[in-house]
């Protein structure tokens, strides 16, 4: 004789253990006070990334070398030393036959026009200005990687806790199933079912399994890491009570954005590069003195002599030189400034739509915490309670079960997506969020 389902031992023990796992997670999920936000940790990890990241080494060396060459950019040129004989006779070589043979040497220096080699030196200033900015974007940038690699890395592990949890609960829903059919009050399909679903779980811890180690490896690589890094910790996504209004945002971008600090800086180098092709139609300065011996001849005596001498170079081919060299220098300026402002319309558009996903993406994370997920519990839960009773079927229950697990699985991706889009807003005004 069969027992009945409800005097089943077995079956009743595996219903109350369904029912304390989801009111466990209910409560976990509704009434707990949040986890402690993980900050502490992106902290940490953007500080060892600023430190060991190899694009922010080479950006870092390539301000080194530019900063380099700002104090050469305005120095003179190397003085040249001069050594000769002077008014040599051809056929009787002799520095004591002709009065005017000397042996001489001379110093010569040029001085270029007055103006030159400050903005030579301005020039190289404003090159290194940019190459800091661009030092800064890339801090920035290596900033935003990491922060994204690790909410996706978040992300994943925050999955593997669902599909765990998930995967507890259908294996209650399995042993629900397999003990009705062993009495006579279920079907093999539900049995069936069940191992299908159960199996499904599986293969998704095996899917993130594979996953995972790339999202590290993404990490590790902002981070500097070798091959030998060691495994990164996670803390679930949590929202972000952040304002986000866009015409501060706009405002903050154009006033603290490397990037664009640094085509300004290029435009700026293109103006004095313009002074400079422009001073170029003046003349620079050749300064020569020299010192001439002469050797006594016979009993009288020679006095030696000195020469001072001014030489300038003479720009005559403006059409062909100079004239080029002051278009190019224009034309360089104004592709830097149109460039700058395509940068800062593009900035523009990519922070209209990193702020539209960052607030769409909160709503969505706001409604299935606050109602659609909590919802969803009590259609199982209530799912749980009409099963026993033979009021609706295992289908039903196992697919409201479900329904539960992809909510959460959409809760957990809106949560992400939020905070990604904050580290995007991040990037592009230059300053931070969280």
């Amino acid at each position: 004789m069969r027992t009945p389902f409800h005097q089943n031992p077995r079956l009743q023990l595996a219903r109350r253990g369904i029912l304390l796992l989801l009111l466990a997670g209910a409560s976990a999920s509704g009434h707990a006070a949040p986890e402690p936000p993980g900050d502490a940790i992106v902290r940490e990890l953007v500080a060892e990334a600023l430190q060991n990241n190899p694009d922010i080494h080479a950006a870092a060396r390539e301000l080194d070398a530019a900063r380099s060459r700002v104090s050469p950019a305005g120095a003179l040129d190397d003085p040249m030393l001069e050594l000769g004989v002077v008014n040599l006779p051809v056929r009787s070589p002799s520095f004591r036959r002709e009065e005017m043979t000397m042996k001489m040497i001379g110093l010569a220096q040029r001085l270029p026009y007055p103006g030159k080699r400050a903005l030579r030196r301005e020039l190289a200033e404003k090159e290194a200005d940019a190459m800091a900015n661009n030092l800064q974007e890339t801090s920035n940038r290596v900033a935003r990687e990491v922060k994204v690699a690790y909410l996706d890395l978040g992300l994943i592990d925050e999955t593997v806790r669902l599909v765990d949890r998930n995967k507890r609960v259908l294996e209650q829903f399995l042993a629900i199933a397999e003990a009705r059919y062993a009495v006579g009050q279920g079907s093999q399909a539900d049995v069936l079912k069940a191992q299908t679903q159960l199996s499904r779980m599986i293969d998704e811890q095996i899917k993130l399994g594979r996953e995972r180690p790339m999202f590290e490896a993404e990490l590790n690589r902002a981070l500097g890491r070798g091959a030998a890094a060691r495994e990164l910790k996670t803390q679930p996504p949590r929202a972000r009570n952040v304002p986000l209004r866009l015409d501060e945002l706009r405002e903050q971008a154009r006033v603290h954005r490397a990037q664009l600090l640094a085509q300004q800086d290029t435009i700026a180098r293109n103006d004095k590069m313009l002074e400079l092709a422009r001073r170029d139609y003046y003349p620079d300065f050749d300064l020569r003195f020299s010192y001439g011996q002469r050797d006594n001849f016979q009993d009288m005596r020679r006095d030696d002599m000195i020469s001072f001498t001014v030489a300038i170079n003479l720009p005559v081919w403006r059409e062909s030189k100079r004239d080029p060299r002051v278009a190019e220098a224009i034309a360089m300026r104004d592709q830097a400034t149109r460039m700058y402002e395509a940068r800062l319309n593009e900035i523009h558009a990519m922070l209209r739509q990193q702020v539209a996903t960052a607030e769409q993406s909160l709503k969505s994370a706001r409604l299935y915490e606050t109602g659609i997920v909590p919802q969803a519990r009590l259609a199982v839960e209530a799912a749980v309670a009409a099963y026993k009773v033979n009021r609706v079927d295992f289908f039903t229950l196992l697919d409201n079960q479900m329904t539960v697990f992809n909510y959460e699985i959409a809760h957990a991706a809106s949560l992400t997506g939020h905070n990604k889009a904050l580290a995007e807003i991040e990037f592009l005004t230059g300053k931070t969020l969280f």
